[in-house]
């Protein structure tokens, strides 16, 4: 068989908006994803479903696999002829034994590529405020690891030496261990002991914490504030900036953990706007949604597609899994003939715009009874042809409507929605353990799968108990009945009016 590939591919520092288009290309066509400790977990979904997902990650003290196994993982599956993702946290070239790897598959003349990541100090100082570099008062930049055991003299850095640099910055990785010893040692070197110092931890993402202080000071600040790994530790008269420019800490969800139970797929955009606030989302899948159609039936409405009046899309999801269909019968989207097409709410009408249409019609409220309002309002109903895209729980609220307006209506179900099992979900476990500030529902259907999950989803004794948020009515309605309060609540069916609600709790 011929050999495969590897790729040596960094991960970037935590923040998904961060990892480059190349890798995330890689991720999605790779064989085998070959993965460490700090890669964002939900880089993983981005694979393909018979992807072999293999975790090598190190942390202090602990090593899923040897290095040299690593190393030998890697020429095993290319010599099989599959295509490897090496995932790596931050740049596979800065502190993260990539060249290691590349010389190992050079040697056993294993085709490779290396793909950048954004490295950890460089996103540290972005998300922390501070510039790496300053005119007039750092001119250079030097990376340095704090991983050397300090009772070893081999390899070991002679801290005293930087202490005695001018006009620089100190960028110094995996060092929280030894964090005392590094800076008296610089100290000792000739630093001035007031110069100012950071740590950052968990750079880029909600749960970012930093510490600042002096070369003097900075050991002591990190322990009674209990920041750990990963970090990184920046020295330099470039840290007096962050109390100017700190903008990420600042945001209105900064260090709010918001758990949100949406689909994977349908998550992305309140993820997104979440994210942009600056809270950790935790992704929580109450609900799985899955394409099914009846053969017949679609093949029975592709038949007449061009004879009707209107197109109406009650979700985003039937926006995606209709198309899918459609493409596979029509090659242009002309097919759809003239008719006016109408969608629920922005969310469903900005899946729509990924395939360049424009929906005709959308409510200001994203409901059932507002949409079908609105088409009456519209006054072309009367014999009307309208079709319904659906999934396997919608309300019949909608059809009702558009019946007695006269209009004659046909209905496509197109996906089905059931429970997850979150038995073994690690998102599950990671909820358990640690709650959250609050927990963001958007359909029944979410409602019921949580609390017929209750066991699976049980709060550790000093988990963070959330509040919980409503998107709409019906989902209140199902809070209500399943017992849960409703802490606050959208004003309007809607993801922005669902996250200003949050933010408004959130700030009393």
């Amino acid at each position: 068989m011929a050999s495969g590939i590897v790729y040596l591919v960094g991960a970037g520092p935590g923040d998904l908006g961060l990892v480059t288009f190349r890798a995330r290309e890689l991720i999605a066509t790779a064989d085998v994803l070959v993965y460490d400790y700090l890669v964002h977990p939900e880089m993983l979904a981005w694979c393909r479903a018979d992807c072999e997902k293999i975790f090598v990650g190190k942390r202090p003290h602990l090593h899923a696999l040897p290095q040299e196994d690593i190393e030998k993982l890697l020429v095993t599956r290319a010599r099989k002829g599959k295509c490897v993702v090496r995932l790596k946290g931050g740049d596979p070239l800065v502190f993260g034994r990539g060249g290691e790897e590349a010389r190992r598959l050079a040697a056993d003349k294993i085709p490779f590529e290396i793909v950048p990541g954004v490295t950890a100090a460089l996103a540290a100082g972005a998300y922390a405020g501070i510039p790496l570099t300053q005119r007039n008062t750092s001119s250079a930049l030097i990376f340095l690891t704090g991983h050397e055991d300090p009772e070893k003299h081999e390899l070991q850095i002679d801290w005293r030496s930087y202490g005695a640099l001018k006009n620089a910055t100190l960028a110094i990785y995996m060092g929280m261990g030894h964090l005392r010893h590094i800076l008296e040692e610089l100290v000792a070197g000739g630093l001035a002991p007031d110069t100012p110092a950071a740590a950052v931890q968990w750079a880029s993402l909600g749960r970012q914490r930093s510490v600042t202080g002096t070369a003097a000071t900075l050991a002591g600040l990190v322990e009674k504030d209990k920041l750990g790994a990963p970090a990184i530790v920046f020295v330099g008269n470039v840290v007096r900036d962050h109390a100017a420019i700190d903008w990420f800490e600042r945001l209105p969800l900064f260090g709010r953990r918001i758990v949100v139970t949406r689909t994977r797929e349908q998550s992305s955009t309140l993820r997104a706007r979440l994210e942009a606030l600056g809270a950790e989302v935790l992704e929580l899948p109450l609900i799985q949604v899955a394409k099914k159609i009846d053969p017949a039936i679609c093949a029975d409405v592709f038949a007449e597609l061009a004879g009707y009046d209107w197109l109406v899309f009650t979700s985003a999801s039937g926006v995606r899994f209709f198309f899918d269909e459609f493409f596979l019968k029509f090659s242009d989207v002309r097919s759809l003939g003239f008719l006016r097409i109408a969608c629920v709410g922005e969310t469903t009408a900005l899946a729509l715009s990924t395939l360049r249409l424009h929906a005709d019609l959308v409510p200001p409220t994203a409901t059932a009874e507002a949409l079908a309002d609105e088409l009456v309002a519209t006054g072309s109903l009367d014999s009307a042809k309208v079709l319904v895209v659906t999934g396997n729980l919608n309300r019949d609220t909608l059809v009702k409507k558009l019946e007695e307006a006269r209009a004659i209506v046909d209905c496509l179900s197109v996906y089905q929605t059931e429970k997850s099992d979150l038995s073994a979900d690690p998102a599950a476990e990671n909820f358990r353990q640690h709650g959250a500030d609050a927990i963001l529902f958007a359909s029944s259907s979410a409602v019921e799968s949580f609390v017929a999950q209750a066991g699976v989803l049980k709060l550790a004794k000093d988990a963070r108990r959330p509040l919980a948020g409503s998107i709409g009515p019906q989902t209140g309605d199902a809070m209500k009945k399943a017992g849960i309060p409703i802490d606050f609540s959208a004003k309007t069916p809607g993801l922005d009016a669902l996250v200003e609600a949050l933010l408004k709790k959130l700030k009393n």
